[in-house]
């Protein structure tokens, strides 16, 4: 496994954990540590061992704290302008990549860490953590996207209250309004989330990439569309044997062992 300056990725059962581990600035996201991110990112996609991610934040306090502010402190609007870029194009490569990703919240959440907590899949909160986008008290707004998959996420109108007071919000009302799918005690987070992820992998990796594909790229359609866009994707299906594996066991009342050959490559065209 390759070393990284900023970031430990632990392979166990299919499953990847990665660590942003910058304990010290709060795992604050400086243009150094999201541009290896991108690097990790690329790597573990790559990965056909690897059937789910999961991604959390090294020490007690924080997920991602936010950006560095002290760098954004001296940026001017170019600088500005190609930092947010940065942080678009891997947290897009974050959302796309081909295994299902659970975000393990742990701490802080705040600015670029709600937002690249938004762009994995599924997020587990620890009771001790904290969400807020709070770009607006700086004088800035959120960069990462903020302001594209926060409204998608929870609706309009609460985002916009979020957004334009700065607020901080608790998990449980992270998890009221629909921001996290789950919230549990702090010191079970991972055993939480690993428990996630085990359950995933025992499901066919072929279908739930395909799965995952048409639903990010459904919600980018219309209705009729998408549902045509799925029936090529569901008709993809049967050119893998995970297929004939699953409906076998189901079949024969036994238990499907899937071993991850030809996992899709591609997207289904419609």
């Amino acid at each position: 496994m390759k070393n990284y300056e900023y970031f430990r990725v632990e392979l166990e059962e299919h499953i990847a954990v990665i660590t942003i581990s910058r304990p010290k600035a709060l795992n604050a996201l400086s243009t150094a540590v999201v541009t290896e991110l991108e690097t990790v990112i690329s790597d573990v996609s790559e990965m056909e061992d690897v059937w789910v991610v999961i991604f959390t934040g090294d020490g007690d306090k924080a997920f991602v704290a936010g950006g560095d502010i002290k760098e954004m402190y001296e940026m001017d609007p170019a600088a500005g302008i190609a930092y947010s870029k940065l942080g678009n194009r891997v947290l897009s490569k974050i959302e796309n990549m081909p295994q299902p990703t659970i975000a393990a919240v742990n701490g802080y959440a705040l600015g670029g860490g709600t937002e690249i907590a938004m762009a994995f899949d599924i997020r587990i909160a620890s009771s001790r953590a904290i969400f807020g986008q709070p770009e607006t008290g700086l004088g800035i707004i959120p960069g990462f996207a903020g302001t594209q998959r926060l409204p998608r996420l929870i609706g309009k109108g609460m985002a916009k209250l979020l957004i334009y007071s700065s607020a901080r919000i608790n998990a449980e009302e992270a998890y009221r309004i629909g921001l996290v799918q789950k919230v549990v005690p702090h010191s079970s987070l991972m055993d939480e989330a690993k428990a996630l992820a085990a359950q995933i992998v025992s499901c066919s990796p072929h279908a739930v990439r395909l799965a995952k594909t048409a639903i990010n790229q459904g919600l980018e359609m219309d209705f009729q569309s998408a549902t045509m866009y799925e029936a090529h994707v569901f008709g993809h299906c049967f050119t893998n044997e995970d297929q004939v594996e699953g409906m076998r066991a189901f079949v024969e009342k036994g238990k499907a062992v899937f071993n991850g050959k030809a996992l899709p490559k591609s997207i289904p065209q419609n």
